[in-house]
């Protein structure tokens, strides 16, 4: 059963691990952008980014009635989630504690492919990016001190709205993109594929 807001369900690794080895295994959801799906996945996870899931969590509520684990890298955006479906009326949602960070550390199996840098990871390279280069302009002309101030209120504001539009962005580049980003295919692989 759901949480209330701002508070998800969590199972951990070993109780997913459980689930999946007794033949209990429920939905799982991969949120993360689908260049992170395809370098590093739960083996039977289904990649609906984050995104997606938001714009038509109401449609994708009626191919989601049974238990759903909903993953992401850290658990975060899992959360946000967990969120959004459990207000499209989902109860049986729960987030991988610690996401796929904590499925790799304990060596759980894992299906590959492109390696790519992770979402987070990208977000910091491009804000200490600019930045850097901002406060090296102000040095020649000082008003573009403004732009580093204008980042670090970005990132205040990401880190206590727990959202970041960086991110978002980011995610919708060409290197972030992959297959089964449209909902058709999204809903035609949960209803075709289940186990």
């Amino acid at each position: 059963m759901a949480m209330p807001t701002g508070t998800p369900a969590a199972l951990d690794v070993p109780a997913l691990q459980h689930l999946l080895t007794t033949g209990h295994t429920p939905r799982l959801i991969d949120v993360r952008t689908p260049a992170e799906f395809e370098t590093a996945h739960i083996p039977g996870s289904y990649n609906v980014p984050l995104d997606l899931l938001r714009e038509h969590r109401d449609e994708l509520r009626n191919h989601l009635d049974e238990q759903v684990v909903l993953v992401c890298r850290s658990g975060q955006r899992a959360g946000q989630a967990e969120q959004a479906l459990a207000g499209a009326g989902l109860t049986n949602l729960r987030v991988l504690t610690g996401g796929i960070i904590a499925w790799q550390a304990a060596h759980a199996p894992v299906t590959t492919g492109t390696p790519r840098w992770d979402l987070e990871r990208q977000v910091r390279l491009v804000a200490g990016s600019i930045v850097l280069l901002a406060v090296l302009a102000s040095t020649l002309f000082e008003p573009v001190k403004w732009v580093a101030a204008f980042i670090g209120a970005g990132l205040a504001f990401a880190a206590l709205s727990n959202t970041c539009a960086m991110g978002m962005l980011l995610a919708k580049l060409p290197y972030n993109r992959g297959p089964r980003t449209d909902l058709d295919q999204v809903v035609t692989a949960l209803t075709s594929d289940r186990r």
